[in-house]
């Protein structure tokens, strides 16, 4: 059974620097290309960034890019998302994803994902 636990989540400042976590387990890692989306109250959830199996191809919503970075250690099973100069409007629950296709391309929809975390909230003050 697949298990993806986020952390890192909290109470931000606008312009301030957050890094969450997600630890992954019952699957290899290391084939699976991992995702980072969002959502916010009333919203529906939204892509922000995604990491092939090497980590050697990244892929950012416009929102995002040239702010947030997403890596990942496939020794320790584990994908993080440094998100820096953070604005209110990044507020919303995160959710990592684990791709449905081992091997496959890098995947941006949530329909290319089958497995979440519970979510992790980030909240932005003004």
């Amino acid at each position: 059974q697949v298990q993806l636990v986020e952390s890192g989540g909290e109470l931000v400042q606008a312009g301030g620097s957050l890094r969450l976590s997600c630890a992954a387990s019952g699957r290899t890692f290391s084939v699976y290309t991992m995702g980072w989306f969002r959502q916010a109250p009333g919203k529906e959830r939204d892509f922000v960034a995604a990491i092939n199996r090497s980590g050697s191809s990244t892929y950012y919503a416009d929102s995002v890019k040239g702010r947030f970075t997403i890596s990942r250690d496939n020794a320790k099973n584990t994908v993080y998302l440094q998100m820096n100069s953070l604005k209110p409007e990044d507020t919303a629950v995160y959710y990592c994803a684990q791709a449905k296709i081992a091997r496959g391309a890098i995947a941006t929809t949530d329909s290319q994902y089958d497995y979440w975390g519970q979510g992790t909230q980030v909240t932005v003050s003004s």
